[in-house]
């Protein structure tokens, strides 16, 4: 997971997949940390929490370890080329969360952008 005050809207994830170069998905920092609550995301990316492990209850194959016990945060991606189901410890993703509010304040993100070079930069991409 990747965070950075120049991007202040979005948290990165990159998974690596057996490539040389790993599979990188950008999605909100709002929806993930509203999917610590409650099932959040239409489309793409959906994130929810549970109190176990999808491995613990039988309702995915998973593949890799797992943390037994605990609440887990749900992380399902879906493209054309396919779809995945991520879990994570949902203490750990709240602790990074917080670490990213330590960067960015929440409801902060518009002073952390500069409209101006962003403007110019497409402008210039055209």
């Amino acid at each position: 997971m990747y965070y950075s005050g120049k991007d202040p809207y979005a948290v990165r994830m990159a998974f690596h997949v057996g490539t040389d170069e790993p599979v990188e998905w950008i999605f909100a920092r709002d929806l993930l940390a509203a999917g610590i609550e409650s099932r959040q995301g239409e489309g793409d990316v959906q994130v929810w929490p549970s109190p176990v492990s999808c491995a613990e209850t039988g309702d995915l194959d998973v593949i890799g370890p797992h943390q037994a016990g605990g609440q887990v945060l749900n992380i399902e991606l879906s493209s054309p080329f396919g779809q995945a189901h991520f879990e994570a410890p949902a203490q750990a993703m709240s602790a990074f969360l917080a670490r990213t509010y330590q960067i960015v304040p929440a409801g902060k993100e518009s002073t952390y952008i500069d409209i101006e070079a962003e403007l110019n930069d497409l402008l210039r991409n055209a």
